[in-house]
């Protein structure tokens, strides 16, 4: 899909969530390679239901895909007088939001793609390890972002809407 087919909607039935508000687009998608390995930025990302991200290592069926929102990222490196690159945080997608919060426990389509927004991301320890002091500025306001199901097949790219689905 281009960028001009992005905000396209998709059928829907009788059982399926209707299309809401947009609330976001996505700025950049990341991969990650392994465990503690760095990740890769990529333009597009294939989305298998149940799983995650083909190629994605550590995904699951609960966490097949987390969201991080730009502008609590930026407000996390004013706080730190840092410029981490976003993906260092391990999330998969940047959104241009300036949060996620509110969608948790909401269902947004990504693209041609359903994920379920179950829970807040909690940072863990390995933040340390990436810069002092940002496991602590990760956690107020679920800064470190969320993570979903994703409940469709199909490819998410750069520059894709994020929509909230309402139930019919």
């Amino acid at each position: 899909m281009n960028p001009s087919e992005a905000g396209r909607s998709r059928p829907t039935t009788a059982t399926e969530a209707v299309e809401s508000d947009q609330v976001g687009r996505i700025l950049s998608i990341a991969l990650r390679t392994g465990h503690r390995e760095l990740m890769a930025l990529v333009e597009r990302a294939t989305a298998r239901a149940g799983s995650g991200l083909v190629g994605d290592h550590g995904s699951s069926a609960q966490r097949g895909l987390t969201l991080i929102a730009s502008k609590q990222w930026h407000q996390v490196n004013r706080e730190l007088e840092a410029s981490l690159p976003w993906h260092r945080r391990r999330a998969n997608v940047l959104v241009e939001a300036s949060s996620l919060a509110n969608l948790i426990g909401r269902h947004l389509r990504i693209g041609p793609v359903r994920v379920h927004v179950l829970a807040e991301t909690k940072p863990c320890t390995e933040m340390e390890r990436v810069h002092p002091g940002l496991l602590a500025a990760l956690v107020p306001d679920c800064r470190g972002g969320v993570y979903g199901r994703v409940m469709d097949d199909g490819e998410i790219q750069v520059g894709d809407p994020l929509v909230l689905l309402r139930e019919r």
